[in-house]
């Protein structure tokens, strides 16, 4: 028999609930799902496209396999975000699968509102970097640059392509692409995450003012952490998103990053502590909180390190790309997969542990169920969003500077923050104390004292008019002292 302390909690509203509430609760998560991503199914396209074949350039290169071939993108504004320039090469016929290195010299011209002709030199330097050109049925893109923030009107790149008269077919022509996010896509972002950062404004002020009659020593482990990630998830909607287009800097575009990669490590914590705490109310941070710490907190270095590593590179030269790097980004993959590997296992064993020990106990038994199964339907969408982006493989070379790491469309958009606003939403509101909490002040959530004598059907779905009982008499020296 495991022992445990009796640990007084503010009685919460998950108690007072039965079936029908449930089902209700659960209909409204995945309706206001299911309406936010009908917003982005009817939204704007992500990304716009502008195209140009090396043939008709002008002026024309001297070598059509060569250059110098000069380009001159669509106007742009910071609300298109992101500026990429890719080249594909085009053969006249296909046999067989080849891969052929390349040289490919570029240099970067700004064009302001008193410069035109791009008279403004973007970068001092020529970028000279190798490429692989890749092809067989078709060839595959080449990421030629990537501008992380768009500071000018306009960009001129002239660009150098040494290595293609070395391809056997014959090559008909080269098209060349400029990719930028949609500035109407930008605005429904700025728009949908205004409204989730005043939603969550609002959970946050009336989850608190809920507890503000209770002692934090009495709130239970779910409403201690209910006041952590409502923070978080404001700071995750970001109040600040906006300036990343009134401000001539990528610092906000980094903080940005920093601050989701914060909220999901703070949400991976919390799947450890509530399925370890639940059964355990002794939580000394050396050996209850600094284990996970570590073990979530290697997941956010890793993931914030190497996406400052990337803006910082892209500052410095706009070619820069991943394949230059390589030796280091397998490295990171291999050690991410490792980290989510043991985060996994510890996850798992934390489960099994809560349920063998607690599935028999009201109340404790109601708590499992819960945040077992609304982390299962986050955790089953969240995959399903991850695989129709990134495919099956979703460690292959997708990162910063590659165009199939972004969304597809703004009904993914529109998912992906959904889906964690309204998670958060939903344990918020179940979490919050109950009406008669202010009677019940010292509610005791141990599974010693818990309805020994009850069924799962008469303490979860109301089969008594209140939750108030006469507990089996128990002596113990202190209320701090552990029930045996």
């Amino acid at each position: 028999m495991v022992d445990y302390e009796i640990e007084p909690s503010v009685q919460m509203r998950l108690y007072m609930l039965n079936k029908r509430h449930f089902a209700l609760i659960f209909i409204a998560f995945f309706l206001s799902l299911f309406v936010t991503v009908l917003i982005g199914l009817f939204g704007p396209t992500v990304i716009e496209h502008a195209s140009e074949n090396s043939s008709s350039l002008s002026p024309p290169p001297k070598d059509p396999l060569v250059g110098p071939f000069i380009l001159k993108s669509q106007p742009v504004s910071t609300f298109h975000q992101q500026l990429w320039l890719t080249a594909n090469v085009k053969l006249l016929e296909h046999s067989g699968t080849f891969e052929l290195p390349l040289q490919i010299t570029v240099l970067i011209r700004g064009l302001g509102e008193s410069n035109p002709d791009g008279d403004i030199v973007f970068n001092s330097r020529q970028h000279n970097h190798s490429r692989s050109l890749q092809c067989s049925d078709v060839c595959k893109n080449i990421i030629i640059l990537h501008l992380g923030y768009l500071s000018y009107s306009g960009y001129v790149a002239t660009v150098r392509i040494d290595g293609l008269h070395a391809v056997v077919q014959p090559v008909q022509e080269i098209e060349f692409t400029f990719t930028t996010y949609n500035p109407s896509f930008t605005q429904m972002e700025i728009w949908l995450r205004f409204s989730f950062l005043l939603i969550t404004f609002i959970f946050t002020c009336v989850f608190a003012h809920t507890l503000r009659k209770f002692s934090i020593h009495d709130w239970s482990i779910e409403q201690k952490w209910m006041t952590l990630l409502l923070p978080l998830l404001l700071l995750y909607n970001n109040p600040l998103f906006p300036l990343t287009f009134l401000v001539y800097s990528s610092i906000a575009s980094i903080i940005d990053v920093i601050l989701q990669a914060t909220f999901l490590s703070a949400l991976l914590l919390y799947w450890l502590c509530i399925y370890h705490g639940v059964r355990q109310t002794k939580r000394n941070f050396t050996t209850f909180y600094l284990p996970k710490l570590l073990l979530v907190g290697l997941v956010w270095i890793s993931v914030v390190t190497v996406l400052s590593w990337q803006s910082y590179q892209q500052l410095n030269d706009p070619t820069y790309n991943y394949a230059l790097d390589s030796g280091n980004y397998l490295g990171y993959k291999i050690f991410l997969c490792v980290i989510a590997g043991l985060y996994l296992l510890y996850l798992v064993y934390l489960l099994v542990r809560a349920y063998t020990e607690l599935r028999s106990m009201p109340y404790f038994d109601l708590r499992l169920k819960f945040m077992t199964v609304l982390m299962m339907v986050v955790l089953s969408i969240s995959i399903t969003i991850a695989v129709l982006r990134f495919g099956l493989s979703p460690f292959s070379d997708d990162f910063v500077a590659e165009l199939s790491s972004r969304y597809h469309n703004s009904a993914e958009f529109a998912a992906v923050y959904g889906l964690l606003n309204f998670y958060v939403f939903t344990m918020a509101f179940v979490y919050s104390p109950s009406k008669n909490a202010a009677f019940e002040s010292h509610f005791k959530d141990n599974p010693a004292l818990s309805m020994l004598n009850d069924s799962d059907d008469d303490v979860v779905y109301g089969e008594e008019t209140s939750l108030t009982r006469t507990k089996p008499s128990v002596k113990y020296d202190s209320d701090e002292e552990a029930f045996n």
